[in-house]
């Protein structure tokens, strides 16, 4: 009888670690995008429950949990996986603007397309700078990084304990700073997409015989590439400091 209860209360242990871990993953695009086969994805959050598993159970005691315990727990892995990786995903989505407001000066707003890592609608620019950070992102471990912070928040929140107290100030304090970084990045480009038009605006009243509007969307699109591959290596540090700061956002937003 002792070891079937050793045994449900490992496998319960094991599921409810394993529910964190895809809640968690889902909202990183490196990891757990659309663009990841369905297999990887399940692959890759049932090695880390196996690894993290003995050191959770530790904590979870060695008794199991009736059938209504066991599925409230479930639920609060699901809400605490969500948040920490509301967190992660708060950092590619802050890329994601910076994209979208450069592509809407530039005038690539018209050619919007899927864009499968975030799964949402994005500009052609939007692309290119949510491809290269997250290049950016393998490049400086950052995956290796996330993965810590998310061992980490088995140390502060194990399996089945309380749910953490969600403060209102941190979580929109982390969401408005991560939405200006985002603006702060496309200002940059959106200012020489600006000039331009001042200087088109001038030119059509020099020469107004100049189709402008025709001459504009070429010229802008074409400076717009040119100064997101100027922008890009500027703009490295901050995307570098975005992602390190992934791990003790997702420690802040579970309350520790």
């Amino acid at each position: 009888m002792n070891e079937t209860l050793l045994n449900m209360a490992q496998f319960q242990a094991f599921f409810l670690t394993f529910t964190r871990i895809m809640a968690t993953l889902i909202h990183v695009p490196v990891l757990a995008g659309r663009s990841v086969p369905n297999p990887i994805k399940l692959g890759l959050g049932l090695i880390l429950a196996i690894l993290l598993t003995p050191l959770n159970f530790i904590e979870f005691g060695r008794l199991g949990l009736d059938l209504l315990s066991f599925s409230a727990a479930i639920a609060k892995e699901i809400l605490i996986g969500t948040l920490c990786g509301y967190a992660a995903n708060l950092a590619f989505g802050a890329l994601s603007i910076a994209g979208n407001l450069i592509g809407l000066g530039s005038g690539f707003a018209a050619a919007q397309i899927l864009n499968p890592a975030l799964e949402e609608q994005g500009t052609p620019l939007d692309q290119i700078l949510v491809v290269t950070s997250i290049l950016i992102f393998l490049a400086i471990n950052g995956h290796h990084s996330f993965l810590l912070g998310l061992q980490k928040t088995f140390e502060v929140l194990p399996i089945n304990s309380a749910l953490p107290r969600v403060a209102q100030e941190p979580l929109l304090r982390l969401t408005a700073s991560l939405i200006k970084i985002g603006v702060q990045m496309s200002f940059p480009l959106l200012a020489t997409l600006l000039l331009t038009d001042l200087a088109l605006g001038l030119l059509a009243r020099v020469a107004p015989q100049i189709q402008v509007f025709f001459l504009g969307i070429p010229l802008k699109i074409g400076l717009g590439i040119f100064a997101l591959a100027i922008a890009i290596p500027a703009l490295s540090p901050l995307i570098r400091t975005i992602f390190g700061n992934i791990a003790p956002h997702m420690l802040l937003l579970v309350g520790k």
